[in-house]
């Protein structure tokens, strides 16, 4: 076996030579001969009738071969969330403006610059409405319906009520209300297509974008063409990053096919900036009323929570958020009666879909928020009411007053390493030491423990995997990588298998016309769906391997072991049969006992029945100049749990990228529109995204607490750091004001927020 391809070790990422040399391929490299480009042209209105849109200086400028509006496209509205009513439905363009940025027409011409300048031409003739982008005004009888054909501004409505009797029993209560603010996926690739009549084989329409899901893609775009599934093809190349709006199948994917089948060219567009930041859809928007019941002793009784969500003027899964935030509404603590509210309400503002935690985030915000008032209301250190309600691992599995069957945790042990790594008893003696002091800046720690839902609802995957006759091995699996490893984690479970150094090992994903079927990636759900089927397919090429060579090596086939480049005779390393030779005996029409015929290849939808829970502990250390109100994150521990490791240096990037995203939205990121509806910051020198110079260096330490789920014992990973983060900030950042008389505040701690909330401390006090 090949040094270094096992399990369990920090093996380098095969795809970074190609992304570091510039040889990976993204959308917007593509332009086969004859390419069209699209401009779309866009609302700048909110909310609008549309009475009429003159495309007739358009149609004539240099380059343009047509300019297109909702009346010219010769297809219906598309059901964006299968459990949304159909009247929720989207025009693929809009024929009313119902945000900034709804795009309504589209130039198709020989260049982007002659598509860019034509949709300048284009003329909307608006008929202005009252807009509504709050989410309670919108919920209000009165207010202006976004969808006239639904009735109403409510999405959709979720309850489980609390015991009356059991939420009489308590001491004290606490209550907040938590604002998580709108964010931007924004990732360093926007959206983009390229979409070709034919390519060859059987499929009729092949479409390339930059997408978490392709089969999605393909399964949509197939549906609103009135097309087979099979006969479209749909392959996402190198993608810069998704983060959860790309499991997005948008409009413009649906108008670029439709284009490349009438003008029988390829067609591609390619996201500005400006157009990402008011187009891709938004993350967050929740308002959570949260209250907690508990004894004098810090013993949890109850807690209600009330969910006010923001899902936008197209509810996709964006509406169904709120559940995941039901699911996970008592975290890792023993709370034995949960009441939970929530609706998602529908607004003239961009739409919201699932972003880096889709609804886990909100739940544990709400949770440990209240938690530190309850701390402090107790006069207790918030990590010792922590500790006091987590649960035990000897209460696994359990399900939840809300529905989530939880696999397996050890919360508090994962707490403790927290604790001690970030030397939490030192914190506090050096904050007791400058506050005594008079220290001119103002120093806060946080903590948070955290419980996420991973792979929920998602739980099967396929995978494929074949020996071919050079003695190579390909696996096809159903996720779709954009920045997680995939290549090199499958390759490291081929190597645990089969004994194939990874140099020899091709793995294919993202391309429906090679990989049959998918879910895609998206709920941290990749290797542990994915990678099991890649290895129980890599057991079943194993075992009818085994059949092969015992047959050639005339040995038992429990005698037969896997040895350097093939099988051999366990104790007889010399008698090795390669693993091309087992490759071509598989091929023979002779086959021995129990070989099937098909050549030495094997696939299977691997189903492990039930979602999994990752969780962990982060602490937060921060600095505050009271001046200026300038905050800043000094340390930051993260202890997260994925169950088995795979490969350390890929689970150690994810946690990174999700802490990043976890401080970013406590102290950077904000989208914001103001009264009618126009949304304020539109491109990077408006929307605050962090460098890496504003951000710590992040510690890392992990617990692994193997589920019972699949066969590599693993949990997601992808969303954990942002989960556990944010509230760890936004606990430190508190923390640090608390002294001034400052009991809450909302994020995001911009220095201008913080500033104002000290002067105006300051103020009341004097």
């Amino acid at each position: 076996m090949a040094s270094g391809s096992f399990m369990g070790n920090a093996v380098l990422r095969r795809e970074d030579p190609d992304l570091l040399s510039g040889a990976a391929q993204y959308v917007g490299d593509m332009s086969p001969p004859g390419t069209v480009h699209l401009a779309f042209v866009r609302s700048v209105m909110a909310h609008a009738g549309i009475t009429s849109v003159d495309t007739e200086a358009a149609g004539a400028a240099p380059g343009v071969l047509g300019v297109f509006t909702a009346a010219d496209l010769p297809m219906g509205p598309q059901h964006l969330f299968i459990m949304l009513p159909p009247e929720l439905s989207r025009l693929p363009l809009a024929d009313k403006a119902r945000y900034v940025g709804d795009p309504i027409a589209v130039v198709a011409a020989e260049s982007r610059a002659a598509a860019v300048d034509a949709a300048e031409l284009v003329e909307v003739d608006y008929d202005p409405l009252p807009a509504v982008t709050d989410p309670f005004e919108a919920l209000e009888p009165e207010a202006p319906v976004v969808i006239e054909a639904h009735g109403s501004n409510q999405a959709m409505q979720f309850s489980t009520p609390g015991d009356p009797e059991a939420m009489s029993s308590h001491d004290l209560t606490v209550k907040t209300r938590i604002v998580n603010h709108r964010m931007s996926g924004a990732p360093i690739e926007p959206s983009a297509v390229l979409a070709a009549p034919g390519t060859g084989g059987d499929h009729d329409l092949t479409v390339w974008c930059s997408s978490q899901r392709p089969h999605e893609v393909r399964d949509q775009v197939a549906a609103a063409l009135e097309m087979a599934p099979e006969a479209v093809r749909v392959i996402a190349p190198a993608v810069g990053g998704g983060f959860g709006p790309k499991a997005t199948v948008f409009p413009e994917f649906v108008v670029a096919a439709w284009l490349a089948g009438r003008l029988r060219r390829p067609v591609k567009w390619v996201e500005t900036r400006s157009e990402n930041l008011v187009n891709m859809s938004q993350g967050r928007d929740y308002v959570t009323d949260v209250e907690l019941g508990l004894s004098r002793d810090g013993t949890f009784r109850w807690i209600k929570l009330e969910v006010t969500s923001n899902a936008g003027a197209y509810p996709g899964i964006g509406a169904f958020l709120p559940f995941f935030t039901m699911m996970m509404a008592s975290g890792p603590y023993r709370i034995p009666v949960v009441h939970y509210e929530a609706v998602a309400a529908l607004t003239n503002t961009t739409p919201v879909a699932a972003f880096r935690g889709a609804g886990r985030p909100e739940a544990t915000m709400a949770l440990e928020r209240i938690i530190d008032l309850a701390a402090a209301e107790l006069a207790m250190d918030p990590a010792e009411l922590r500790r006091r309600n987590l649960l035990a691992p000897d209460a696994f599995p359990l399900t939840t007053p809300t529905g989530a069957s939880m696999d397996c945790g050890e919360y508090a042990r994962a707490l403790d390493l927290a604790l001690e790594t970030a030397g939490y008893r030192e914190l506090r003696e050096e904050q007791a030491r400058r506050r005594a002091a008079g220290d001119r800046r103002l120093f806060g720690i946080g903590v948070s423990t955290y419980v996420e839902v991973t792979a929920v609802g998602l739980f099967q995957e396929f995978g494929a995997v074949t020996v071919e006759l050079d003695g190579t091995v390909t696996a096809r699996v159903g996720t779709a990588s954009h920045g997680q490893g995939h290549a090199t984690a499958f390759s490291q479970v081929l190597g645990e298998v089969l004994g194939v150094p990874a140099e020899r090992v091709r793995v294919i994903h993202s391309d429906t016309g090679e990989v049959p079927r998918g879910t895609g990636t998206v709920a941290s759900r990749s290797l542990q769906t994915g990678g099991s089927a890649v290895w129980t397919a890599a057991n079943e090429v194993l075992d009818k391997a085994r059949h092969l060579a015992s047959s050639l090596l005339e040995a038992d086939p429990g005698d037969v072991v896997v040895a350097p480049g093939g099988l051999a005779v366990a104790g007889v390393p010399a008698r090795t049969v390669s693993w091309a030779e087992l490759a071509a005996a598989a091929e023979a029409e002779d086959l021995p006992d129990g070989v099937s015929p098909g050549g030495l290849a094997a696939e299977t939808d691997f189903n492990q029945g039930e979602a999994s829970y990752p969780f962990g502990a982060h602490v937060s250390v921060v600095e505050i100049d009271p001046g200026t109100g300038d905050t800043r994150v000094v340390r930051h521990v993260a202890v997260d749990d994925c169950g088995r490791i795979l490969n350390p240096m890929l689970v150690e990037g994810q946690v990174h990228g999700g802490v990043a995203t976890g401080i970013s939205q406590a102290l950077y990121e904000e989208t914001t529109y103001d009264d009618y509806g126009n949304p304020r910051n539109t491109n990077f020198a408006d929307y605050a995204i962090p460098a890496a110079s504003e951000l710590p260096r992040f510690e890392t330490a992990h617990t692994e607490t193997p589920t019972p789920l699949n066969p590599l014992s693993a949990k997601g990973v992808g969303e954990s750091g942002t989960i556990g983060s944010t509230p760890a900030v936004q606990s430190a950042v508190l923390d640090a004001l608390a002294p001034l008389g400052i009991s809450h505040l909302d994020m995001p701690y911009t220095p201008q927020r913080v500033w104002r909330a000290i002067a105006a401390a300051e103020a009341t006090a004097s």
